[in-house]
């Protein structure tokens, strides 16, 4: 009875392996991520003097911070500033460091409108704003405009069909982390609003009065609901504005008659180069996402002439895992490895996870990485679930599945 139990065990650990063994199967696959070598080669041959800031673009929507960040940087310059010790010990006497997030959510309860802003090369700032989305939620935040939905989308499809986004949703939304964003925000069950303006030809302050009178038409209509609201850069200031006479903030404030609560991620950003961060940033000893009080107890505002932002949010600098930013492995994410030594395939690759279910040809990835070399780690930030894993070259494609317990 011992022998024919031993041998029963064995057959169950042989099925149990060959079950576990992943199947690999090669697909037809396209996609409109670009790899390091063709970002690189647009660069060399490009003219125009934006050409870094689209280059950044390129590098952000396939999930490589740390390259968006250099891009970026190359494209805007940069100069090494630097206080005194003297100027330091007076900053760090004059404002205590506090929790971002529990901040802004205290401040969120007394208002109707939270409106934060980001910059377009910079992923966290997207996973900032989305770990913000239950709390705000659970305070009454039932609505969310996004500045990078496209009007082309059907938003209708996007909240009661597909539940999920996809590579039309918006350019920047392309981005994993923007997509993930917009995934957690319809898993908790907000309203997604686009609030761009239709007319591609307007900009500067036309601009401004569209997105503004946009947003407003949807407040009127719902005008006991909270709204948070995610734009790029200036659309986040109040006041007078340089070149707009007001941004789209501002204006929204003066059709509504609501005084919005303003959070600017943009002014203090890291740059890719430490040395080259904002004199400020590099005084203060950040940990984690914080905001300055006074002694008064009032925070640090962003003031851009008369224009300003209730709120300025200073990040930490970004540590890498594996080359990868370490707050993609935080909020729920695991370090997923990726084992490519056994796979036949010419390198380099694109390795994209994406939600087991979802269309592979049209879905936003939840997560993206190149890799260059068979040898080289591949690392994912995931969290529990089924994900098919989809590898590329651009000319040849494979598939199979993985499971994240």
């Amino acid at each position: 009875m011992k022998r024919i139990f031993h041998t029963l065990t064995i057959i169950l650990l042989l099925v149990s392996c060959k079950e576990e063994k992943r199947v690999i199967e090669k697909i037809d696959f396209k996609t409109e991520y670009k790899f390091s070598s063709e970002i690189e080669d647009k660069v060399v041959k490009d003219t125009v003097p934006w050409k870094y800031q689209n280059s950044a673009s390129d590098y952000t929507t396939k999930g490589d911070y740390k390259n968006a960040l250099i891009h970026w940087d190359l494209g805007m310059g940069g100069n090494e500033i630097n206080y005194s010790k003297e100027q330091i010990d007076s900053i760090n006497l004059k404002y205590s460091k506090i929790n971002a997030t529990d901040y802004i959510i205290e401040e969120a309860n007394k208002n109707q409108i939270v409106i934060i802003n980001e910059a377009h090369h910079n992923s966290f700032h997207r996973v900032f704003t989305k770990s913000l989305l239950k709390r705000l939620y659970d305070i009454g935040y039932t609505n969310l405009g996004l500045e990078a939905l496209s009007y082309k989308d059907n938003l209708d499809s996007l909240q009661k069909i597909r539940k999920h986004p996809i590579q039309k949703t918006g350019y920047y939304i392309k981005d994993p982390q923007f997509g993930n964003l917009l995934r957690e925000a319809i898993d908790i069950g907000y309203t997604i609003y686009p609030y761009e303006t239709k007319n591609h030809a307007a900009n500067g302050k036309p601009r401004e009065i569209n997105q503004a009178k946009n947003l407003e038409k949807i407040i009127n209509a719902n005008p006991k609901e909270k709204f948070l609201i995610h734009c790029g850069y200036d659309h986040v200031l109040e006041g007078k504005h340089e070149y707009w006479e007001k941004a789209m903030a501002g204006r929204l404030a003066k059709y509504t008659g609501i005084n919005p609560l303003t959070i600017n991620q943009t002014k203090y950003s890291e740059k890719s180069n430490l040395k080259f961060n904002h004199p400020l940033l590099k005084a203060l000893n950040i940990n984690e996402s914080s905001i300055l009080l006074d002694k008064s107890g009032k925070p640090l505002k962003y003031e851009q002439g008369e224009a300003y932002s209730d709120i300025a949010v200073f990040h930490p600098n970004t540590e890498y895992i594996d080359g990868r930013p370490s707050w993609l492995f935080k909020n729920g994410n695991k370090n997923v490895s990726i084992t490519l030594t056994d796979i036949e395939i010419e390198f380099p690759i694109m390795v994209l996870a994406f939600k087991k279910g979802e269309d592979i040809n049209l879905a936003v990835p939840i997560d993206i990485m190149e890799v260059k070399n068979k040898t080289d780690k591949c690392n994912l930030g995931l969290k529990k679930g089924n994900y098919q894993i989809v590898l590329t070259n651009g000319n040849e494609s494979l598939r199979f599945e993985h499971k994240v317990k």
